[in-house]
């Protein structure tokens, strides 16, 4: 058993103050009921770097149900390894059970039917997809060395206010550096998402990625297309709502890990694709979080306009192989709403940038549905704060005016006539 390093509460900066209180509730709750919970995960990394987590995950010894016992707010998701989410209005704390790496062969405890985990032992013992062997409850040692890489195997103890390092991520911390926790060439072919999770870590970060991660990588490039198409668009959605997009999109090219998934992106990876990029960065960058109008379809325009997408006559995306009426971008599939809300988008854009016309045409494009996010879409991707500035004060404007709703003027009810008492001749 490997000791731990253990950092004591004088000797880091991460504070109670700095965590969210509904992740304390379920901290705390852990604690009184004799179980062993830690703040786990990136979030501790990030309030090591000063940064604001996304999200707050716990690690526990409390099997699911456990937890689903202590929180009737609890609901218990997954299919391989059974998460429980202990949901306060729309925030969800995710509270996962310390799990191991199992050896192959190893039995494991009721997370796979016998199906499931004979499918995915044949396929790793083939080679032809990745390796499903860490669904064994286990203890939070061995919970650390099965994660991905070192800063993120970091956790927080509640209990005593330390740092917990099992594997060396403070010191890659201060190092900055991203470091794979065992031997790359197993941890990529257990889950080749890794690869892409690196490179956009590094990337958001501002570190360097390790040596042998980078080796690793030029081996396995094409492993990444086995993966699940479906993983690998939120994948890519998340790095572009990071703020560090044309970053990562500049690794996972040089690391040769668009070409698998996406050609067209691969051979499209020039100046306006990265100017495009740049610029939806220092918008996401003007925010503390991500703001609700980096919908998926700004996000998607973002990558596909400069690769030669157009309402009328553009390029992409296809239609997915075998999938009629589906689109994709490669191997990635594409949803057809966001695509026509995209085209919407673009259709509209230029009747904005010249907001000339009637006070009633005006009225007219702001009642269309993609109107906010045309807007949003300007503000990115176009130089035009004259006609940015018109629409923003066109819409205070009528926002609190007491007779219009969206351009439409409200329908005054109609006063009923007082009823005669009956029997009353009329006057």
């Amino acid at each position: 058993m490997a000791e731990p390093t253990i950092i004591p509460r004088d000797q880091h900066s991460l504070s109670r103050k700095q965590v969210d209180p509904d992740a304390l509730k379920v901290l705390y709750r852990l604690r009184q009921h004799e179980y062993i919970a830690y703040l786990v995960g990136g979030s501790v990394r990030d309030l090591l770097l000063g940064r604001r987590p996304k999200d707050f995950d716990i690690g526990t010894s409390a099997h699911p149900y456990e937890v689903k016992r202590l929180f009737r707010n609890c609901w218990i998701i997954g299919r391989r390894f059974r998460l429980a989410h202990v949901k306060f209005g729309t925030k969800v704390i995710e509270v996962a059970t310390f799990r191991r790496q199992t050896k192959p062969g190893e039995a494991q405890v009721g997370e796979e039917t016998p199906e499931e985990a004979q499918a995915a032992a044949a396929a790793a013992a083939a080679g032809t997809g990745p390796i499903h062997r860490d669904n064994t409850f286990g203890t939070p040692e061995e919970d650390a060395f099965r994660r991905d890489f070192t800063i993120n195997a970091l956790f927080y103890d509640i209990a005593t206010f330390a740092v917990i390092d099992y594997v060396g991520g403070l010191e890659d911390l201060r190092a900055g550096l991203v470091r794979c926790i065992g031997d790359p060439d197993e941890r990529f072919t257990e889950d080749p998402v890794r690869m892409m999770r690196a490179v956009a870590l590094a990337a958001r970060l501002d570190f360097q990625i390790d040596l042998p991660i980078l080796e690793s990588i030029a081996r396995q490039h094409q492993q990444i297309a086995l993966s699940a198409p479906a993983r690998l668009i939120e994948e890519y959605y998340k790095i572009l709502r990071a703020g560090s997009s044309e970053r990562a999109f500049r690794g996972l090219a040089a690391a040769r890990l668009l070409e698998p998934i996406a050609p067209e992106l691969h051979r499209g990876a020039t100046t306006p694709l990265w100017e495009s990029l740049a610029r939806l960065d220092a918008y996401r960058q003007r925010f503390e979080e991500t703001p609700p109008a980096l919908t998926n379809s700004i996000l998607l325009g973002s990558l596909l306009v400069p690769l030669g997408f157009a309402p009328h006559g553009g390029k992409l995306p296809t239609i997915a192989p075998g999938k009629p009426g589906a689109l994709s971008l490669g191997l990635l599939p594409i949803a057809r709403r966001d695509v026509e809300r995209l085209s919407h988008i673009l259709m509209l854009a230029p009747r904005l940038l010249d907001p000339g016309g009637s006070p009633r045409a005006h009225r007219a494009l702001m009642n269309r549905s993609a109107f906010q996010d045309a807007l949003t879409w300007i503000e990115i991707h176009e130089q035009a704060p004259d006609a940015l500035g018109f629409w923003r004060g066109l819409q205070e404007g009528t926002a609190g005016a007491p007779d219009e709703e969206g351009g439409r003027r409200r329908r005054r009810r109609r006063r009923r006539r007082p009823r005669r008492p009956t029997g009353e001749p009329p006057a």
